[in-house]
């Protein structure tokens, strides 16, 4: 089994059980924080494009069995956000967590857009103008918002460094 299977499994289940038993409660305004969301982008940035579809897909199928929407519209739109910002993993600074925070408000903005047209073509709802900007903008600037506070962490937990195994002088 790979190392770097694990702890991406852990925060998935994290987000799962932060997304069922904490979400709901800190919702502002009606307006509800997606953890799972939150680790795939995270997964994605730190681990790359293939990281990003494997997380998006198993995040979003978690989604999608605790809602009562149709299972596969959330699966669908984390694996190709997930996979986006994993594509962007290269461009991130190592250390910078300002782009990693900007990269996440426009991920979480195209996934509730996405989520919502999917739902649309279903029959389930579908994007307006009022579900934009009540509902959707103010979800994305949410989970930028709990970001701030929790990418930092998500990131050094996730990230796999190499062990140092020899020393070697500089100079």
């Amino acid at each position: 089994m790979n190392s770097r299977f694990l702890p991406a499994l852990g925060m998935i289940v994290v987000a799962m059980l932060l997304q069922v038993a904490i979400a709901p409660y800190v919702a502002l305004g009606g307006i509800v924080p997606n953890f799972l969301l939150l680790v795939t982008v995270t997964l994605a940035l730190v681990q790359g494009p293939r990281a990003g579809i494997v997380g998006g897909f198993s995040a979003g199928l978690l989604f999608d069995l605790l809602g009562t929407a149709p299972i596969g519209p959330a699966a669908l739109v984390f694996c190709v956000v997930g996979f986006v910002a994993g594509s962007l993993q290269a461009n991130t600074f190592a250390e910078g967590w300002a782009l990693p925070l900007v990269i996440l408000f426009i991920a979480s903005l195209i996934a509730e857009v996405s989520y919502g047209m999917v739902l649309g073509v279903l029959g389930e709802g579908g994007v307006t103008f009022g579900a934009f900007f009540g509902v959707m903008l103010p979800g994305a600037v949410y989970n930028s918002g709990l970001a701030v506070l929790v990418y930092p962490w998500l990131a050094r937990f996730l990230r796999q460094e190499k062990p140092v195994t020899t020393f070697r002088r500089i100079g």
